[in-house]
């Protein structure tokens, strides 16, 4: 997929040189912060999480383009709670990554209220305004409007699973009544998107294993409404290697469509096809 540049005009935000590494290791997406007075996109297939969270036409719009593309790609139709699975993911997976990028790369935690964001999936491009933002009391930043200064690493963690959570909730009150799955699922596909999108990305930085020890500090399975642990675990290739993996708190569903071919992390899938996935890969 050929995601285009950014939108033009200067962005200057304490958390756009996060977003800026986020596309130069993973092209695929794009973030664009939007200036004061600036008109989030719409049309062309751009929508608002807000209008996602509302749950109407726009929500039908989208989960449309995921029910498309099963058929297309795979021959059938899938049911209606297997499609909104889907789409949550595809919305949530970047979704988080607006929260956690800064926070990996610049100890800032942006606040990302649904009104905030705009989509474009197909393009693979998000707009973004975002609220306050928290920091560490030597970041420089701190002295910034719309800086909240906390007091340490634990306590911007805490900040971390605030902001998703704040953005994430509306958006799954709208999916829910699409779902066959109540909040503590609901909740654990959303625990699921925010250790797997970070790793993914971390791993393209080369900073898997400190993505995953910051993973394991963020989400120790104690704080609710998430679900579960970052969930790491070691196994070990056929010539001794290690391979690191993650037992998911949710199910994506694939294997509605595709029952030979479940992901790597599923819990239906056991150690002996993990190793075998896992060292095809490498």
């Amino acid at each position: 997929m050929t995601v285009p540049t950014v939108l033009t005009g200067l962005r200057t935000s304490p958390v756009s040189d996060a977003y800026a590494r986020l596309t130069e290791v993973f092209p695929s997406l794009s973030v664009d912060v939007l200036t004061d007075g600036e008109r989030a996109p719409f049309g062309g297939g751009w929508v608002g999480a807000a209008d996602l969270a509302a749950g109407g036409p726009a929500l039908d719009a989208f989960l449309g383009w995921d029910e498309e593309q099963v058929l297309r790609d795979y021959g059938q139709q899938g049911r209606p709670d297997v499609i909104a699975s889907f789409a949550l993911h595809r919305y949530a997976w970047p979704a988080c990554l607006l929260i956690t990028m800064p926070w990996f790369l610049l100890r800032r935690v942006p606040r990302m209220p649904v009104e905030g964001v705009s989509f474009q999936r197909a393009l693979g491009r998000m707009a973004v305004r975002p609220g306050t933002f928290a920091c560490l009391p030597d970041d420089p930043a701190a002295a910034l409007p719309g800086a909240r200064v906390v007091a340490d690493e634990e306590a911007l963690r805490a900040e971390v699973r605030t902001a998703v959570a704040e953005h994430l909730e509306p958006i799954l009150d709208g999916f829910a009544p699409r779902m066959r799955r109540g909040r503590r699922a609901l909740w654990g596909m959303a625990t699921d998107e925010i250790v797997e999108g970070l790793w993914y990305v971390a791993h393209l930085l080369g900073e898997e294993r400190r993505a995953m020890t910051e993973l394991e500090l963020l989400l120790p399975g104690t704080t609710k409404p998430y679900v579960g642990t970052a969930g790491f675990r070691e196994l070990t290739g056929p010539d001794g290697e290690s391979l690191p993996t993650r037992d998911r708190a949710s199910c994506c569903l694939f294997y509605t469509l595709r029952p030979e071919d479940t992901c790597v992390t599923c819990p239906r899938t056991c150690d002996d096809d993990r190793v075998r996935k896992l060292s095809t890969r490498s």
